[in-house]
């Protein structure tokens, strides 16, 4: 039988509003604030970077439907800290 057991939360070395440069990937060498962060996967959302395209339906709400751009998330081990949001 299978469980759902969600993981601890783990604190971070960055939080939302840090400027951080990201080690690793596909964006490697670039800047960006953070937007979000999940402590309980470890990952976390960076303005502008690590973009993937989203085909959306049509619906009530959005009748034409359309492909767009959405930030996907990064993993915090492939970000450090450039400037803190406090200082």
């Amino acid at each position: 039988m299978a469980f759902n057991v969600k993981a601890p939360a783990v604190n971070l070395h960055v939080k939302s509003g840090d400027l951080v440069q990201v080690i690793a990937g596909d964006e490697k060498g670039k800047t960006g604030t953070i937007k979000s962060v999940n402590r309980s996967t470890q990952r976390i959302i960076i303005e502008g970077l690590n973009l993937v395209t989203k085909h959306n339906k049509p619906s009530a709400k959005n009748p034409q439907g359309g492909i767009t751009k959405i930030e996907s998330s990064i993993h915090v081990s492939n970000v450090k800290k450039v400037e803190s949001a406090t200082a």
